[in-house]
């Protein structure tokens, strides 16, 4: 969260707020780890964010020994699911916990840092999507199918 207009009095991000009292006054800060509502959204965010090293790391093994290639593929898939409703809750509780709990002056925006937090978890459901639906085409993507031709001979 920044401050959108000058005086710029106010910051926060997921583990602390600070304001200061005017445009050369000194920044005081306030940790958010001391609300339960902090504590959850930045617990709920990064168990999201390691479910997604996991599944990256699973999915490098995957693709690199043959043997496992579409073994596991559609658990990654699911994992990235969970990864992604872990990520969200996260992203719902800080903005509505914070907005309804901090006091806010001036008018007030959520950053890129947002943007981006959100991204992700579009990101973990398309790709789980995509990961479910990989093994249907293993035959395609391995070359075992026989090509099919169209053509006639007159």
């Amino acid at each position: 969260l920044e401050s959108q207009t000058l005086p710029y009095v106010q910051q926060a991000s997921l583990w602390e707020s600070c304001r200061r009292s005017g445009q050369g006054g000194e920044w005081s800060c306030e940790s958010l780890m001391g609300y339960a509502w902090g504590r959850a959204a930045a617990a709920t965010y990064l168990v999201g964010f390691l479910l997604l090293v996991i599944c990256f790391a699973l999915a490098i093994i995957a693709f690199a020994i043959d043997t496992l290639r579409f073994n596991f593929i559609r658990g990654i898939g699911g994992l990235l699911f969970v990864a992604a409703v872990f990520s969200i809750m996260g992203l719902v509780i800080y903005p509505v916990k914070f907005s309804s709990e901090m006091e806010l002056t001036g008018i007030n925006m959520f950053s890129w840092a947002y943007g981006f937090g959100w991204t992700t978890a579009i990101m973990e459901i398309c790709l789980g999507f995509f990961f479910c639906c990989l093994p249907n085409y293993e035959d395609q993507i391995l070359g075992n199918v026989k090509p099919t031709y169209f053509y006639s001979s007159p």
